[in-house]
């Protein structure tokens, strides 16, 4: 890893990030597989850690929330007992909360869909933000908890529900329904119902599909280790807040939300990467 100058892990962090698999980046830089994971690994440690460090005293106002689906090693119910015992396996749900007019990711959490990781996510957010903000998400009950003990009250949140049509008799389908309509429901305080909504969280569920090999749906591309996956998530992000000018904006959802002043190019994750391994 040492031996690698500037320009190569440059490459290797373009193809991550551009959604090759391992392999393929190895194919295309001409850099060994361990060594690719190796500076994936670091890769998805140092950005993990610097928007950690980065994503404080947001000055947000409407956000929004939501769960996307992935599995890692194997689906969930293919997992046996002999797998359970030798890694973590099966579904990992990737929460995402997004800024309505940024369109800043300021936290992300790679788990289970489950009432901890839901408590988790939210007080995670919660710490984040600098004043009160109107929060929507879809009409997943776990939220409901978790938003009243993460933010006490002072929150204006409202869930989105979709009211789906019943298929046909033994229709089989992969995606969910035909969506009929929405119905939001006031959960705490007095959000603004032209504001009630989810699109912009959807939309970001769906860039990182695009974007990331691992999380293409019916393909054999799929993460082997849960840690690897949170360690491309990381990356992804990084680059998503940071290096990538959104069309609407014109700039970086970073530069959007004050958090920086210009564009960040691959050299610069590069050099952050860098720096964090130096100090680790």
């Amino acid at each position: 890893m040492n031996r690698l100058d500037s320009t190569k892990r440059a490459q290797i962090v373009r193809c991550l990030i551009e959604g090759c698999s391992i392999r393929a980046t190895s194919r295309l830089t001409g850099i060994s597989i361990n060594t690719v994971v190796k500076l994936a690994v670091d890769a998805g440690r140092a950005c993990a850690d610097y928007q950690d460090r980065a994503m404080r005293n947001l000055k947000c106002e409407r956000m929004q929330v939501d769960e996307i689906w992935a599995f890692v090693y194997a689906k969930e119910k293919n997992v046996t007992p002999a797998i359970s015992a030798k890694q973590r396996a099966g579904d990992a749900w990737t929460w995402t909360a997004i800024d309505a007019d940024t369109k800043l990711v300021p936290c992300w959490l790679v788990g289970e869909r489950s009432p901890e990781a839901a408590r988790d996510f939210v007080e995670d957010l919660a710490g984040r933000l600098a004043n009160r903000i109107q929060l929507t998400s879809d009409g997943l009950k776990l939220y409901v908890k978790a938003v009243d003990k993460a933010f006490a009250g002072d929150v204006d949140y409202a869930q989105l529900v979709k009211i789906y049509g019943i298929p046909n008799d033994g229709e089989k389908r992969y995606s969910p329904a035909q969506c009929l309509g929405c119905e939001s429901h006031t959960v705490t305080g007095n959000p603004d119902p032209k504001h009630i909504s989810t699109p912009y969280v959807e939309r970001q569920n769906l860039t990182m599909r695009m974007s990331m090999r691992r999380f293409t749906r019916l393909t054999n591309a799929f993460s082997k280790k849960m840690e690897n996956h949170m360690h491309a998530v990381a990356l992804y992000f990084m680059y998503y807040n940071f290096g990538r000018v959104h069309q609407t904006l014109k700039q970086t959802p970073a530069m959007a939300a004050g958090l920086e002043t210009r564009k960040w190019e691959i050299s610069d994750i590069v050099v952050m990467i860098g720096a964090y391994e130096a100090s680790n």
